[in-house]
């Protein structure tokens, strides 16, 4: 069976990670993604390092499942041609820079021109107003503003510190994908497109507030951020490799207790509630750590696991390829790219039942696809060759 989105067309003009990894989700899921490229390189991922046989990782591993064509939309012929194109999609997105895609005679306006219902999806860095709307974006500028790296570090008070991960462009991306599905569900109901919008700080700052905005919660009440968090991770050290353990419950700190030997803690003033063990929290984990070093995370995983206590072994990036969990999951698998060669990647993260999610094909060649997208437009052969000679030419 085909994906759930099996027979949806979505125009993807975006670049770099956050467009073009919600896209590839939805082309994971069954959708026809036809990745819109300059002839001239064009994703800039396409030239990034840690790469094989002329395809870099990054391309690789955001841009599976879809067709490349090269157009030069600064061509009035190309640009007809992806209007030609646009206009047989169910979706339209693209992340430049406010104000671009309607210098370029791709806005809202020109886009529903031929396609009335589509749904046109904008993708910007700090959003499409404000004084913070045309500065170029990158992902620890997010970081910044959002107030993620303040989080971070496990304090206002201490040096904001970076995520080690391009968690915003990321975020985004599974946001927009999210939202996506939703305006096609709502067109299916209401027979209407819809244009969405998201920011990258617009993605970060709701992430955040699930979690790690309590104290901004309330309003009228300042609670002090030193307070909300601990300056110490959850990662512990053993006598021999990393550990991770974590309790909330009465009944899972009474299991951290048996586990370490360590009764005397079920008694102490400091710890007897949730409350209190948060308020404590730093010498609380202090404490962790002390008893932890005394034994080899051998040990201590399996003395940990029989009593309750949620636990798990700290991972290299390697060492997590071998786990017995991410095997038994299947969630890292091999596929075979004409060019770049065997390929190992994540599959797609929702299964579902009826239309699975598939690896179909890996990322394409820039262009790969121009002939055939142009010739289910009715392009003829000459003409498909006149247009990439003018391109050429430019």
């Amino acid at each position: 069976m085909p994906g759930p989105l099996h027979g949806y067309r979505i125009v993807d003009l975006t670049a770099m990670i956050s467009g073009p990894l919600a896209t590839m989700i939805l082309a994971d899921q069954g959708a026809d993604v036809i990745k819109v490229e300059h002839p001239d390189g064009g994703d800039h991922t396409r030239a990034a390092a840690n790469r094989r046989n002329g395809f870099s990782a990054s391309f690789l591993n955001n841009n599976r499942n879809k067709r490349s064509v090269a157009l030069d939309l600064k061509r009035p012929a190309a640009l007809a041609a992806l209007l030609r194109l646009v206009a047989t999609a169910d979706v339209f997105i693209q992340n430049f820079r406010p104000g671009v895609a309607e210098r370029m005679g791709l806005g809202e306006d020109a886009v529903r021109a031929v396609a009335p219902e589509i749904i046109y999806v904008s993708i910007s860095g700090f959003g499409e107003t404000g004084p913070y709307a045309q500065k170029p974006v990158y992902d620890p500028l997010i970081q910044a503003v959002s107030g993620l790296a303040s989080v971070q570090a496990g304090s206002d008070t201490e040096r904001p510190r970076l995520v080690r991960t391009i968690l915003p462009d990321k975020l985004t991306g599974v946001t927009a994908a999210q939202a996506i599905t939703a305006a096609l569900l709502a067109r299916a109901r209401s027979g209407k497109g819809q244009h969405v919008r998201l920011s990258m700080l617009d993605a970060v700052v709701a992430f955040l507030w699930s979690s790690d905005m309590g104290s901004q919660t309330f309003v009228g009440e300042t609670i002090p951020q030193q307070e909300a968090a601990s300056f110490i991770d959850l990662i512990y050290d053993t006598a021999t490799t990393p550990i991770s353990a974590a309790v909330q419950t009465d009944r899972e700190w009474q299991a951290l207790a048996r586990a370490l030997d360590r009764p005397e803690w079920l008694d102490d003033p400091r710890f007897r509630t949730p409350a209190l063990r948060q308020r404590h929290v730093n010498e609380r984990l202090a404490l962790t750590q002390d008893v932890l070093l005394t034994r080899p995370a051998e040990e201590w995983l399996p003395r940990l696991t029989r009593e309750g206590v949620p636990c798990a072994p700290v991972l290299t990036r390697t060492a997590m390829l071998s786990n017995a969990q991410v095997v038994a999951n299947g969630l890292v698998v091999e596929t075979d790219h004409p060019a770049a060669g065997r390929l190992r990647q994540a599959r797609p993260a929702a299964r579902f039942s009826a239309t699975p999610a598939t690896i179909r094909h890996g990322g394409p060649a820039l262009g790969a696809d121009t002939e055939a997208v142009l010739g289910e437009l009715g392009y003829s052969r000459e003409e498909i060759e006149s247009l990439r000679a003018r391109e050429h030419a430019a």
